[in-house]
């Protein structure tokens, strides 16, 4: 589309007509209201703050009521380990569907999982239960995000299925197991619910842990998780919506 120039009007030696001529020239098009400069001195860009987050699936409360996230749809392989509840875990499964992602659960209680499903009413593109050993792949991309959730008892076998770009897998340990300490290694991401005290000094070695948080394990309420990543730690609670409890029902450690 051709853009026409307007006339310009006005005798030759006019200065008006020459600095309108040069505005024209140097692109700056129609000239618009003239405002003040925003500007910051050096001292007050310190004072700048922007209410930016982390994003990912909100899995619970900080110790200072802040929402926690965990993010799961990430375009390099994550796995995580996690050593606790059903209940915990099918909360985080639902939540990762609801922001967008595939829920992949492979496992052997397959009649728990199943009834999530069937209660859902998501069909298999938003979240499918699969024998163990019987996960097909999952074609996972940025504009769709897989969550691959291996409840396999606690001898899990390794899986054929394995973290990828923008495919995350969530390994569920009921208790610690013989296989906890190459899950350990191989996870990026470890949470802890309420353990023995014997787990609890097992898993603080595992883990670096200092004495105080391996005192805290075996007392750590329902819903509440101790979530490690190298040398950061965080407790969470995971606190249900009144959709998740009328599917779930309230938390719990034990299943």
């Amino acid at each position: 589309m051709a853009v026409s120039t307007p006339p310009v009007t006005g005798s030759p030696g006019d200065p008006a007509r020459g600095s309108f001529t040069a505005a024209l020239r140097g692109g700056f098009g129609l000239i618009g209201p003239r405002h003040g400069r925003h500007a910051l001195s050096a001292d007050q860009v310190d004072a700048l703050a922007l209410p930016i987050g982390d994003d990912g699936v909100v899995i619970g409360v900080d110790a200072q009521g802040s929402p926690a996230t965990l993010g799961v749809n990430r375009p390099t392989p994550y796995d995580i380990l996690f050593i606790g509840g059903l209940w915990t875990a099918q909360v985080i499964a639902l939540r990762a569907a609801a922001t967008g992602a595939r829920v992949a659960v492979e496992t052997g209680r397959a009649g728990a999982w199943g009834a999530l499903v069937q209660a859902l009413g998501v069909g298999q593109s938003g979240m499918a239960v699969h024998d163990v050993g019987r996960v097909p792949p999952q074609g996972a991309s940025a504009g769709s995000p897989v969550l691959v959730v291996r409840d396999c008892g606690m001898r899990p076998p390794r899986g054929r299925v394995a973290s990828a770009p923008w495919q995350s897998v969530l390994t569920v340990l009921p208790y610690l197991s013989p296989v906890a300490p190459r899950l350990v290694r191989q996870a990026r991401l470890v949470g802890v619910q309420r353990v023995s005290p014997d787990e609890a000094v097992q898993i603080g070695r595992l883990l670096g842990l200092p004495g105080g948080d391996v005192d805290s394990l075996p007392t750590l309420a329902d819903g509440v998780t101790l979530w490690c990543a190298d040398r950061d730690r965080q407790y969470v609670m995971t606190q249900a919506t009144d959709a998740e409890t009328g599917l779930l029902g309230t938390a719990r450690r034990m299943d």
